[in-house]
């Protein structure tokens, strides 16, 4: 079938919104109509080449939408079920996933940074040839091809522009809250970085009941957002963040996350944390990136430093659980949500985010018939 979808063919190029020839979906596989897809700042680094990938490619990787066919052996999801898509698929049996880390599982690494399918070729295609999806994904199109492993039933009450964000930000967030830092009530925590994840992590340790929520940010724009989402401080990045996170704790926070994944960021992040506090990575900076770590000083202080990626999360059951908190009226992820766009506006969506807008950019498909 002929698709609309936004193609990347150099670094530093604007995306193509063009049509592409889908394929129709192999054994274990399923074809999705997309409902809504999240633009995050993962995808802008292989635009910029920081995270070099074969070309062309589909982006987007945050998303959700509505299965219209299924391929031979797909089990437990069929046509016409809500789905979110999962960037990081798990295969339940390997060591990671028998010790309930599922979000580390490395079953299906290979094809995931190839951006092609389990089979090693791709779905999408033009007159050139093929064209790869990101994260097996490539969601930044109308309808997609994907491994049923990518996909995740959900509850149909949640709007499409919700479940896409569950799809990454909101669980990446929300995950390295609850699920890797175990915030509890209480605790005073400080995060760096207002986007869509550090917003999420707001929202996370506001649900876990933690007393003060600093957020910390370059963006004054990014007050009322994060406010709005739970933070009970906000301090400019611009000023002597450690003194003004002494100021209000007296010894440090109890929790420091770092959402924005910049080096010197993550190295501050280690002064602003209390001892026998704990700091954690959840923003991703290059992949050769590295710190100078203060060893004798954490040593003495038994600080905690430590990761987190996808929210430490195990989608099938986490991505069910903040839809619920959604339904329930305890994760306000709409609010989360700063503008909304249509796919031939991606190059505006991407533009905004890189500006620093507040909240996340949301893109919105027309869901009728296929």
């Amino acid at each position: 079938m002929k698709v609309q979808a936004a193609v990347m063919y150099g670094v530093g190029e604007p995306l193509r919104v063009e049509e592409l020839e889908l394929a129709e979906p192999k054994a274990g596989e399923v074809r999705l109509r997309m409902g809504a897809a999240g633009v995050c700042h993962s995808d802008y680094h292989v635009m910029s080449g920081q995270s070099g990938h074969e070309l062309p490619v589909v982006l987007g990787h945050e998303g959700a939408g509505t299965i219209t066919a299924v391929g031979a052996g797909v089990e437990d999801i069929a046509v016409g079920d809500h789905v979110v898509l999962s960037w990081i698929p798990y295969c339940g049996k390997c060591f990671f996933c028998e010790h309930a880390q599922t979000h580390l599982c490395q079953a299906y690494k290979a094809p995931l940074w190839d951006g092609t399918m389990m089979d090693g070729t791709c779905r999408f295609s033009n007159a050139h040839g093929p064209v790869r999806h990101l994260s097996m994904l490539g969601c930044w199109a109308d309808n997609v091809v994907v491994p049923q492993e990518s996909c995740v039933p959900i509850d149909k009450a949640v709007p499409f522009e919700i479940a896409a964000l569950l799809g990454c930000a909101v669980t990446t967030g929300v995950g390295a809250a609850l699920n890797r830092a175990k915030v509890t009530r209480g605790d005073r925590v400080a995060v760096i970085g207002a986007g869509g994840v550090g917003l999420s992590i707001i929202m996370g340790a506001n649900l876990a009941g933690a007393e003060q929520i600093i957020a910390i940010d370059a963006s004054p724009a990014a007050e009322i957002k994060a406010r709005e989402l739970g933070a009970t401080h906000f301090v400019d990045a611009k000023k002597d963040v450690g003194a003004e996170i002494r100021a209000l704790t007296e010894h440090g926070a109890d929790h420091v996350f770092e959402a924005v994944g910049k080096r010197m960021l993550q190295r501050a992040a280690i002064d602003y944390c209390r001892p026998g506090g704990q700091v954690t990575f959840v923003g991703m900076d290059a992949n050769d990136a590295t710190i100078d770590l203060p060893s004798t000083g954490i040593t003495r202080s038994e600080i905690n430093v430590t990761g987190s990626i996808f929210g430490s999360a195990c989608t099938t059951r986490d991505f069910n659980a903040y839809g619920q908190h959604f339904l329930d009226g305890k994760l306000p992820i709409d609010q989360l949500i700063g503008r909304r766009y249509r796919l031939e506006e991606i190059n505006n969506a991407i533009d905004d985010m890189l500006s620093g807008k507040p909240g996340r950019g949301v893109i919105l498909f027309d869901q009728g018939a296929a």
